[in-house]
């Protein structure tokens, strides 16, 4: 593989970029410069969702065929320009994490091929308050996204019962997400709880379809509402992040429609980068009020 660089401008950055020609995902042909591609294109709908929060990189250098790796720390010999965000560390103390606070830090990270970006639901100048509840249907097989949009729907329904509204996206692999915005006074310990009450709710309802069991021997056929995402320390996938599948799939926000066609048996909810950029161009960005819409949970009695 040529090493052969090539310089490019991203509004007032200088980047040099390699090996664009690269194959990182062999099932399609897709290259790294078609990744570097996509984050560009896709930068201005992506970043107000990263903006001053820490960001976690999974690199896969070798393409998603190979083993990829978690990047908390933000690499020492990243530019002067990007800024660094301190966060949830480990045994030695709080971490320094990359901030994609510009396009050209994606071009920058996608150039490392750094193909999926995971997000805390809490800004990096106040860790202690999420932002949103995150609500993660996990199907096990054989359910499928069919039934995660299913379970988006009984939660929708809950929601709508204590005037709530949330948002969903497509986790790219094969489940599906819902955000709850917030943006106001809220602890991580109160969103779980939440999430895990509205589950166990669902549980009780749909014993046979859903769970809020982390334990994998009771998974299969069900889905798995992960209440635990809302944890300090978790990160989620972040919206129109590239995923490392077979096929550079996205996490792509989609309508409450497109959620109750899929739960009916419509059309699955998957989609490319090209099919998201399309979708932006279309509808915008569909994820926006999670950024901006102000909710309060629900007391507990």
């Amino acid at each position: 593989m040529s090493s052969e660089r090539s310089t490019v401008r991203v509004g007032e950055r200088e980047l040099s970029l390699s090996n664009l020609h690269k194959v990182l995902y062999p099932a399609t042909g897709t290259t790294k410069a078609e990744v570097i591609e996509y984050y560009a294109r896709i930068a201005p709908v992506m970043l107000p969702h990263l903006a001053d929060r820490c960001i976690t990189l999974k690199r896969f250098p070798d393409g998603v065929e190979k083993e990829g790796f978690f990047e908390k720390r933000c690499p020492k010999h990243r530019p002067e320009w990007v800024n660094v965000a301190i966060g949830p560390g480990d045994r030695n103390g709080n971490i320094g994490y990359c901030r994609m606070d510009e396009p050209a830090s994606l071009v920058w990270a996608a150039n490392m091929a750094a193909l999926e970006l995971h997000v805390p639901m809490a800004l990096a100048a106040d860790l202690e308050t999420p932002r949103a509840v995150v609500f993660d249907f996990d199907p096990g097989l054989p359910a499928a996204m069919k039934e995660c949009c299913e379970a988006a729907m009984w939660v929708h329904d809950v929601l709508t019962a204590v005037n709530l509204q949330g948002f969903c996206k497509t986790s790219g692999s094969k489940g599906l997400q819902m955000y709850v915005p917030l943006n106001t006074p809220c602890t991580h310990e109160t969103a779980s709880d939440f999430a895990l009450a509205v589950g166990q709710l669902l549980e009780h309802q749909h014993r046979d379809r859903i769970t809020t069991t982390m334990a994998k021997a009771v998974r299969p056929g069900k889905i798995f509402v992960d209440w635990s995402q809302n944890a300090r320390h978790k990160t989620t996938i972040g919206v129109y992040s590239m995923r490392a599948r077979p096929e550079p799939t996205c996490s792509t926000p989609v309508t409450w429609d497109e959620v109750a066609a899929c739960a009916e048996g419509g059309p699955e909810l998957r989609f490319t980068w090209r099919e998201v950029l399309e979708r932006v161009d279309e509808h915008g960005d569909l994820f926006a009020p999670v950024l901006t819409l102000h909710q309060s949970l629900p007391r507990a009695t």
